[in-house]
C-alpha cells in the first residue's frame, strides 16, 4: 500500500515538473503508525481482542475465546489454544477436556470452577488444532499478560508445555518440570499436564492430582 501511494506521488510530482514547476512543497506520504496501547479494563481489552486480526488466526476462527471465570480469581488456568468446541461457542475448556478440567477443579482444589479464571495462550483456534506457532503466540501474548495484570491471580496453573514456554520462556519438557513452583511477577506458577493429554494418558491423572493437591495445600 505504501509503495502504491508513493508512486502516485512521484507521478503527481513528474506532473508538476511538465507544468512547468521546479519545486513543490507537497508532503511525502507517511504512514500513520497503528496506536498499539492496550485498553485500561479487562472488559475494554475484551472487546479488543474479540476484534482483533492481528495473525492469520482471525482468517479462520468462529469465534475469539478471550477466557471466562472470576475476574478477582486467586487462581489462573492457562492452557495452549481453543479447539473445536471452544471455537465454536466462543468459551474456555468446553468439550471433554473441558469437563475433565472441571472435575480437577472441584474434586481436588475443592472449589466451583466458576471461582478461577481459565484461558489460553491463543485466543483464536489454530487449524486443525495445531500448535501455536511462535509468531500466533507472540501476537496474543500481550492479552495475556494483561489479563493476568487485571486479574492479578496468585496461582497460575500452566496446562501442558505450550503454556508453561510462553509463560517463562523455559523450553524444558513438561514432564520434567510438572509439580514444580515457580514464582515470577508477583504470581507462583505450577505447571502441569494438560486435560487432553490426561484423555490420551489417562495414567498421568495421578501426576496432576499430587499437582493440584500440592497447590491446594498453598492456597
Amino acid at each position: 500500500m505504501k509503495n502504491l501511494k508513493n508512486a502516485l506521488l512521484l507521478k503527481q510530482l513528474y506532473r508538476l515538473k511538465q507544468l512547468g514547476y521546479s519545486y513543490t512543497s507537497v508532503i511525502p506520504f507517511k504512514e500513520e503508525e497503528p496506536d498499539l496501547t492496550l485498553p485500561n479494563t479487562l472488559e475494554k481489552l475484551q472487546k479488543q481482542a474479540l476484534e482483533c486480526h492481528l495473525c492469520q488466526l482471525s482468517k479462520s476462527r468462529t469465534h475469539v475465546v478471550f477466557g471466562e471465570g472470576n475476574t478477582s480469581a486467586n487462581i489462573m488456568f492457562v492452557g495452549e489454544a481453543p479447539g473445536s468446541n471452544e471455537d465454536r461457542t466462543g468459551k474456555p475448556f468446553v468439550g471433554r477436556s473441558g469437563e475433565l478440567l472441571t472435575k480437577m477443579i472441584e474434586n481436588v482444589l475443592l472449589i466451583r470452577r466458576e471461582d478461577v479464571y481459565i484461558t489460553n495462550i491463543v485466543k483464536c483456534r489454530p487449524r486443525d488444532n495445531a500448535e501455536p506457532t511462535p509468531t500466533e503466540a507472540h501476537t496474543c501474548q500481550p492479552y495475556l499478560l494483561k489479563q493476568i495484570e487485571f486479574i492479578q491471580p496468585k496461582f497460575i496453573v500452566a496446562l501442558g508445555a505450550t503454556a508453561y514456554h510462553y509463560l517463562t520462556g523455559d523450553e524444558t519438557n513438561i514432564s520434567k518440570v510438572r509439580g514444580t513452583i515457580h514464582k515470577q511477577n508477583g504470581y507462583t506458577l505450577i505447571p502441569t499436564f494438560h486435560p487432553s493429554y490426561l484423555l490420551r494418558n489417562p495414567s498421568a491423572k495421578k501426576d496432576v492430582f499430587e499437582d493440584l493437591k500440592m497447590l491446594k495445600g498453598l492456597i
